[in-house]
């Protein structure tokens, strides 16, 4: 990905801001999501036709991990480690939803629609702090 693309993307020229913002963007999507999954996880579960107990664990879990993407982003100049503990996450999350379509879930159409659609927002998610890791890395 383009320097110009990022930064037209992360409204910055500056390579840790990009990498920053783009954590502190990860943390507030992956928060809210697990949040309404661990707070709603019956009526999602129905909705989503997901077993609740799931959508439980994985919201905690989603919560506990956006709580740590939000941690790296309030730093000055984030782990590089760390950033790609946070990229590979979240590229096994994308595989994971994409084969628990056709392997262990049974979803409703909503749920058929919703699994790909996340997958491809933290697909991009992982292309965006991949990009601006190396665009940091590059200015190190």
């Amino acid at each position: 990905m383009s320097h110009a693309l990022l930064a037209g993307i992360s409204r910055t020229t500056e390579p840790q801001s990009m990498l920053r913002r783009f954590l502190a963007l990860d943390a507030v999507v992956t928060g809210a999501n697990g949040a309404a999954y661990a707070v709603a996880s019956a009526p999602l579960g129905e909705l989503l036709g997901v077993d609740a107990g799931l959508l439980l664990e994985l919201g905690l879990l989603l919560v506990v991990f956006a709580g740590f993407v939000g941690f790296l982003a309030s730093r000055a100049r984030p782990a590089v480690g760390a950033v790609k503990v946070v990229v590979d996450i979240n590229a096994v999350w994308v595989v994971l939803s994409v084969v628990a379509l056709g392997v262990w879930l049974s979803p409703t159409t909503v749920g058929m629609v919703w699994i790909p659609a996340q997958a491809a927002v933290v697909a991009a998610f992982v292309a965006l702090q991949w990009s601006a890791l190396r665009a940091a890395a590059a200015t190190r």
